[in-house]
């Protein structure tokens, strides 16, 4: 089982690395891949099961862009492959047509989905979020400068229970093609909800069932989960 972790010493904000972290506790025999930012991605010439990408600024988000765009095929084969793909936080927003950051900056993205973001420094959103992917209860936060624009119906991850989805008049939040997952929301994503956690462990195949410390997670979890669907708990 080989996982590769994009750009981790820069692609890390909002605890994000802590995805990893956890990952790696609860798949100890794993193969894990380093790649910096200055590096060739592995998986352009090499199998693997698992890609991750967490959250940087929105100067990085450029340069990730310009990093990746050169294996935007590769990245495409992976994706019709099955081979799971994680994003989390900003940079979601690679996977869209074109990224504007105002004042005509506006430069093109990998162009997975058919949609157009637009970056509004001023104005950023937090808020909490509770979601639902498949059967499960996804639970998270938000805190953007970004929206993306476009009918992405099909093709999303999560329907919106409470909080914003791709943009503050979506009910439908992130990104899902095969095995491709990419969401805004942060946390982060995966010690947060250790029943998603389990689904990518299954989807990798891991002999074990469970997840790093499994019954603290779940109660962390739940109690969360009780918080989230609570009409009087404030999501703003």
């Amino acid at each position: 089982m080989i996982i590769e972790i994009l750009y981790g010493e820069v692609c890390n904000l909002f605890g994000d690395s802590g995805n990893i972290s956890y990952l790696k506790a609860s798949l100890p025999d794993a193969t894990w891949i380093n790649t910096g930012l200055n590096d060739k991605p592995y998986f352009a010439d090499n199998e693997v099961d698992m890609v991750y990408l967490g959250s940087g600024t929105e100067s990085i988000q450029k340069r990730v862009v310009e990093k990746l765009l050169p294996f935007k095929d590769r990245i495409k084969t992976l994706i019709d492959e099955g081979k799971i793909i994680l994003i989390t936080g900003n940079m979601t927003d690679i996977l869209c047509k074109t990224i504007d950051y105002g004042d005509g900056n506006k430069i093109d993205a990998l162009g997975i989905v058919d949609l157009d973001a637009k970056v509004e420094f001023k104005n950023r959103h937090n808020s909490l979020f509770l979601g639902k992917f498949m059967d499960m209860d996804i639970v998270g936060f938000n805190s953007r400068f970004s929206h993306a624009y476009g009918d992405i119906s099909g093709k999303e991850f999560m329907k919106v229970e409470r909080g914003i989805g791709i943009n503050r008049d979506s009910k439908l939040d992130g990104i899902r093609i095969n095995n491709l997952y990419a969401t805004h929301i942060i946390g982060p994503l995966l010690p947060l909800n250790p029943p998603f956690t389990k689904y990518i462990m299954g989807l990798l195949g891991a002999k074990s069932p469970e997840v790093a410390f499994e019954e603290a997670s779940y109660e962390a979890y739940n109690q969360r989960l009780k918080e989230y669907k609570d009409p009087n708990t404030q999501l703003n």
